[in-house]
């Protein structure tokens, strides 16, 4: 394969609902970790960054082999800040280090039960396929056809849809959503259209519910150490 690929995992200090969350233990290492560890297993993937505005995080990032080249501004260590300007931002650093790449990899690291099995199988699809991106997906817990919105007072009386009344959940489609685990994108048409997955020539690459668990809370927490205690 002689395509350039930038994995790029984005981790900054600030996390309000679970503090440290990005280099919490988890079953024994720091969080980022297990992302930094799976990445630097493929095959496929040519530089590992850690884009970063917290120090304990780059210096935990190093011991564990990715490169910390920069700080990230504090205008993208915000709320506000989104994932494809994170990812812009380390694109023109790696270009004004004569560094270029064919396809950038994000990779949160809040999905430590991704493997590098599923990193290599998500760029063997887009090879497969000739992609412009592939994501990770996964099946949806529970179908979003059994989903509505309430009104202000709660009351239930049009909820269900009547096109579904009586019908059985393995009766309805399977639904599919992000699972926030990879995201693989051709870098010249992510900075034309600043977006990850496009209207044409993007494909979805299945992954387990299981290896999915996205860490958000200490219940994600638990059910990862799990997991990964059972492996």
């Amino acid at each position: 394969m002689n395509k350039r690929i930038l994995a790029i995992i984005p981790a900054r200090g600030g996390s309000k609902r679970l503090p440290g969350k990005n280099i919490m233990n988890l079953a024994g290492k720091p969080l980022i970790a297990w992302t930094i560890e799976a990445a630097k297993q493929s095959k496929y993937i040519t530089d590992i960054v850690v884009s970063t505005d917290d120090d304990e995080i780059a210096k935990i990032s190093k011991e564990y082999g990715a490169e910390v080249p920069f700080v990230r501004p504090d205008y993208l260590s915000n709320d506000t800040a989104t994932s494809v300007d994170v990812v812009k931002h380390s694109i023109d650093f790696y270009k004004q280090m004569g560094k270029e790449y064919s396809y950038i990899m994000l990779l949160q690291p809040t999905s430590p039960l991704r493997t590098v099995e599923d990193i290599n199988g998500a760029v063997e699809l887009l090879l497969e396929k000739k992609a412009d991106s592939v994501i990770s997906m996964c099946e949806c817990k529970h179908s979003p056809l059994w989903t509505n919105i309430l009104p202000e007072d709660n009351s239930i009386n049009n909820f269900e849809r009547d096109e579904l009344k009586n019908v059985r959940s393995q009766d309805l489609p399977t639904y599919y959503q992000y699972n926030g685990a990879i995201y693989i994108t051709q870098v010249d048409r992510l900075l034309e259209e600043k977006m990850f997955s496009f209207n044409t020539n993007s494909y979805a690459y299945l992954m387990s519910n299981e290896r999915s668990i996205d860490i958000d809370t200490n219940i994600d927490k638990m059910i990862a150490e799990i997991i990964l205690g059972e492996g």
